[in-house]
């Protein structure tokens, strides 16, 4: 099976193509610098971009892959959730390139496909001319060409976290998950950028905090962990998000010394840190799982993944990282997705369905 698969749900257009279980290519365009000006994500202006960016994205998916629009057996796009008129793009544009192949279509959760991206690997490559040639080689050539370890599957408890979500997810089996908890209010990605850009940081201001806090001391201030000791799997975010103001408020000049700012954001990413992994891990040896996997933007975070791998270590789990090329929005994790759905003969979407911008990972 070759398949196109889209991504609109925010601000990076993407494009992908997989063949049985491997991704030929992953385009993305990203809206950073657009958005960057308003300090956050403008909806109409990413639907804008997305019209403007997506026929260039699925060309060079499509031309990287090896692959013409005749020989795609299938197509699928991001169903949701996200931003509306966003995922309009994108999930109209992929129904109308699947009816006009006449070839089936499926639409896909967004949250669900984060929950597949720690399975899918970069480390191995094949030559554009080995793919159009549906042959096997051996040397390397460039990065991208993904690989799906399902072999390796195991029942897992999932942090799906960026700035749009932040949920616990019990992987059962394949396509069998529940989901246990999540945010009742803001996402850790958030957070990150909330407080970022209450310190002035530019946008987006996560991946700024984790670069100024790897040579800040995370000691240095104490701010509250919400929830870290409510035995729930849920999160919450906004309270630590105003203590942060508060402390602003009443410390005036700590902005004007650069060692106090990152240990400033060196102690607002341990408060959300320590509340991602303690909960994931007590989430984890409740249900009884020997397997942790992240996933989403905040997955990129060094301290996260630090945390994460010495938690692990020291209970004994194996844990599955998302790659960071596959931690933001990615066309490659809904073609995976899409691609598992139709192997195991899941039912393809009807052409005239519409997007479910609030839909519930089940």
């Amino acid at each position: 099976m070759i398949l196109l698969a889209l991504e609109t749900s925010c601000d990076e257009t993407s494009a992908a193509v997989v063949r049985d279980g491997m991704v030929l290519s992953n385009a993305t365009s990203s809206q950073i610098q657009l958005h960057a000006e308003y300090g956050g994500v403008v909806p109409e202006l990413a639907a804008r971009e997305h019209l403007r960016n997506l026929i260039p994205v699925v060309q060079t998916a499509l031309r990287d892959a090896g692959v013409q629009p005749g020989q795609l057996d299938a197509v699928a796009a991001t169903q949701g959730p996200g931003l509306p008129m966003a995922l309009l793009v994108g999930f109209k544009a992929a129904q109308a390139v699947a009816f006009a192949l006449r070839k089936p279509f499926v639409g896909i959760n967004h949250h669900e496909a984060h929950l597949y991206s720690p399975w899918i690997s970069t480390s191995k490559v094949l030559p554009a001319s080995c793919r159009q040639n549906n042959s096997v080689c051996q040397q390397d050539a460039g990065s991208t060409l993904g690989f799906v370890d399902f072999g390796s599957f195991q029942p897992n408890v999932s942090l799906i976290v960026s700035g749009g979500h932040t949920m616990l997810v019990l992987v059962e089996s394949e396509l069998k998950h529940r989901v246990l908890g999540s945010t009742v209010d803001d996402a850790a990605g958030e957070c990150f950028d909330k407080t970022g850009k209450l310190m002035g940081l530019p946008y987006p201001a996560g991946p700024e905090i984790d670069r100024l806090a790897e040579q800040g001391n995370p000691k240095t201030f104490d701010f509250p962990r919400p929830l870290l000791n409510d035995p729930g799997d849920d999160f919450s975010f906004s309270g630590l998000k105003t203590s942060v103001r508060y402390f602003l408020r009443d410390h005036p000049g700590i902005l004007d010394d650069a060692q106090r700012v990152r240990d400033l954001c060196a102690s607002i990413q341990a408060a959300i840190v320590e509340v991602l992994v303690k909960k994931t891990i007590r989430a984890a040896k409740r249900n009884h799982v020997r397997c942790v996997t992240a996933s989403g933007g905040v997955a990129c975070n060094r301290a996260l993944r630090r945390e994460l791998v010495r938690a692990c270590e020291r209970e004994g789990f194996m844990l599955q990282l998302a790659e960071k090329s596959l931690c933001t929005d990615n066309a490659a994790m809904i073609g995976i997705l899409a691609e598992r759905k139709f192997v195991q003969q899941i039912p393809a979407s009807t052409f005239d369905e519409e997007i479910k911008p609030g839909w519930v990972l089940a």
